[in-house]
């Protein structure tokens, strides 16, 4: 390939500005700036006292949560003095996340800022196949201030605020209205809200009065100033981890800090058009990235232009099937669906970056490879259940209660229609056709029995791996 041109590190938070590690401003202790701009009134109870013991016995795990979030701090607090915000907000990824990135709840909620699915999709946040940016560091700080600057705008208190970004704006409201109804007080310590949520903003109270007087605890916070520990280098060209990586000169690890929105080896630039290092391997990636020969992404990505089974999609691309289904967590007996997108090899000869539509909207859709299946309607005969059906046809109870509405213990009446699904199998010929009563055949005989106002739910075939399940509010995952 030819050499790519050398990209410009910038600041992220402040492109045009020349950034300059020993200017006097940089050396100001940004722990100090953060509690300059405190400007949320304090509360003090019970629960605030029982997180500061918690926090207060347990220093090693302080040190770690604070060692993370100084990667980040400077660019959060950055972006709250741009929105006139105040900076308590930047302390909310210690008790949402620990300030982890790549943390994920059992409610798959993601990232530091701890994003649910669908709370991602309406703030912008791309979640595909090659990436999530409920855990990118800048797309999903955007998206959360967006999201508590406009929960402020609704509540004008940053409590409640805090209560609907971790309960739900809808939950918070009824509660308020709730309260007004019976002539009580609406603010943050009045609601009557899940315990969660109670003790939401007296964590993060507690963390405020820990940064704040770090000694009256017995704690020490890392020594931290007010410059980036991270600046954006512009990519124009698909790249793999392993390569930036290399470029870099960083560990596998510091790199995925910065960068922990990748789900694939392949860093699509149409999708993800800069990398997050620190300063001095941005610097060397600009200068390594010139000199490298070879290609620098030996992945892209294929888009299946038909349904067909692994087997056939493997050939199509030069992989065997072994390794396509690896490289893609496609399990055994299973069809690919028409237009999802598979990681595959690049060839060699391959010049092009994958295009914005499939570097934004790529998903993988997989069916079970099993034979067409036909609809059986039969009549119930006496002490006929869901499990006797199901053992008859060799199918699950669920699968018989599903297709007939009914639960899984359910008994069946006596005459009763009973429909189920059976593989598909071909004619025999009618010359060896097994008869039954009357001279009819057994399939003749069998559908005699069909009940015109049998209706079922044809079984669902599909198993689409687009996107995870949602919940309706953030939930923290941390104590």
């Amino acid at each position: 390939e030819t050499p790519a041109p050398a990209p410009v590190p910038v600041d992220p938070v402040r492109p045009g500005v020349h950034l300059d590690l020993d200017d006097r401003s940089a050396r100001v202790d940004l722990w100090e700036r953060v509690r300059n701009g405190f400007a949320m009134s304090d509360i003090d109870s019970e629960l605030v006292r029982d997180r500061e013991r918690w926090y207060a016995s347990r220093p090693d795990y302080v040190a770690r949560m604070t060692d993370r979030g100084s990667r980040y701090l400077f660019y959060i607090v950055e972006e709250l003095d741009k929105r006139g915000m105040p900076t308590e907000l930047a302390l909310l990824p210690f008790i949402e996340s620990a300030y982890n990135p790549q943390a994920m709840s059992v409610a798959r909620a993601s990232g530091m800022w701890q994003f649910i699915p669908s709370t991602g999709r309406d703030f912008a946040l791309k979640q595909n196949l090659f990436r999530d940016d409920r855990r990118d560091v800048l797309a999903s700080t955007r998206a959360a201030l967006d999201y508590l600057k406009k929960l402020y705008g609704m509540f004008g208190d940053w409590h409640l605020a805090l209560a609907a970004y971790n309960w739900g704006e809808g939950s918070v409201q009824r509660a308020i209205a709730k309260n007004q109804r019976d002539g009580l007080p609406t603010d943050y310590l009045s609601l009557r809200m899940p315990a969660e949520t109670q003790g939401y903003v007296p964590k993060l109270q507690a963390v405020k009065n820990i940064i704040a007087r770090p000694a009256d605890f017995n704690l020490r916070l890392p020594e931290l100033m007010n410059h980036p520990y991270f600046l954006s280098v512009p990519i124009e060209h698909d790249i793999d981890v392993a390569v930036a990586v290399q470029l870099a000169g960083l560990p596998i690890d510091e790199f995925q800090s910065l960068n922990p929105q990748m789900n694939r080896p392949v860093i699509l630039a149409a999708g993800t058009p800069q990398l997050l290092l620190p300063y001095d391997n941005a610097n060397r990636f600009v200068r390594e990235l010139p000199r490298h020969r070879g290609p620098l992404a030996s992945w892209t990505a294929w888009v299946a232009p038909r349904t067909m089974k692994t087997a056939e999609a493997a050939h199509n691309v030069g992989m065997s099937e072994e390794g396509l289904r690896e490289v893609n967590h496609i399990p055994a007996r299973m069809l690919i669906k028409s237009g999802s997108t598979l990681l595959v090899p690049r060839a060699s000869s391959l010049l092009t970056n994958v295009s914005s539509t499939v570097a934004d909207n790529a998903s993988l859709a997989l069916a079970p490879d099993v034979p067409p299946l036909r609809r059986v309607a039969l009549k119930a005969g006496r002490h006929e259940t869901v499990a006797s059906v199901a053992k008859r046809y060799r199918v699950s109870a669920t699968q018989v209660a599903q297709w007939n509405d009914v639960n899984t213990t359910a008994k069946f009446a006596p005459g009763q229609s009973v429909v189920v699904f059976v593989a598909q199998t071909p004619k025999k010929p009618r010359s060896g056709s097994r008869v039954g009563p009357r001279g009819q055949t057994a399939h003749a005989a069998e559908m005699k029995n069909t009940s015109p106002r049998a209706v079922a739910r044809p079984p669902s075939a599909s198993r689409s791996v687009k996107s995870a399940p949602t919940r309706k509010h953030v939930r923290s995952g941390h104590p």
